[in-house]
């Protein structure tokens, strides 16, 4: 936010170079300005993967502490002021680490409890509607948290993160069309989960 209260702007590739070049330089008032433009997206997509706030604010924290000993690659790999530095998302980058450090935590949990939730394909028609409709809907949450990690993360950066299907791609480290299978199962997994909960009502 800015001092008036407004949202502020987006950041550019050339901000993004800038900061991570002061970040690289070990500069502890870039990362307060990483953590202060970023923290908040980043903890809403770690809460709606874990359900958990306080889990939720760890990943952040381990995301940023990625993108603090990071930096110095970053920065050489996209030099301010060069070419390279306008094909740096910072935002991309972090919502990949949190995305990937969520499934880590929610595959080690599901380990510690003995479940075992396999992802398998499925040819039920897609629940777009039911799943934009229900968004606010706590029942449809618990649907939601109840997927597999991965195609919880691909709901969660699709449907409440509003993320393009190449970016939300990017984010999983998955090229568009793995990613597009992804998401279909996910939403065919819905489909079904919102059909027998209607059967049980």
């Amino acid at each position: 936010m800015t001092p008036s209260g407004e949202p502020a702007a987006p950041a550019s590739a050339a901000d993004d170079a800038a900061l991570v070049a002061r970040m690289a330089a070990r500069d502890p008032a870039a990362l307060r300005e990483a953590i202060a433009r970023h923290a908040g997206p980043l903890h809403r997509i770690a809460w709606r993967m874990t359900g958990d706030s306080h889990e939720a604010e760890d990943i952040v924290q381990e995301a940023m502490l990625r993108l603090w000993n990071h930096a110095p690659r970053l920065a050489a790999r996209h030099p301010a002021g060069s070419g390279a530095a306008s094909t740096l998302r910072l935002s991309g980058w972090l919502k990949r680490v949190v995305t990937n450090l969520a499934i880590d935590r929610l595959r080690l949990a599901r380990r510690v409890s003995g479940e075992d939730v396999p992802e398998r394909a499925d040819d039920t028609p897609l629940a777009d509607v039911r799943i934009e409709a229900d968004q606010g809907d706590g029942s449809t949450r618990a649907l939601v948290m109840a997927l597999p990690e991965r195609q919880r993360a691909a709901i969660v950066l699709t449907y409440y993160e509003d993320l393009p299907n190449g970016e939300a791609a990017a984010a999983m480290d998955m090229n568009i069309k793995a990613f597009e299978s992804l998401l279909h199962r996910a939403r065919a997994g819905l489909r079904q989960a919102f059909a027998a909960q209607g059967d049980a009502r």
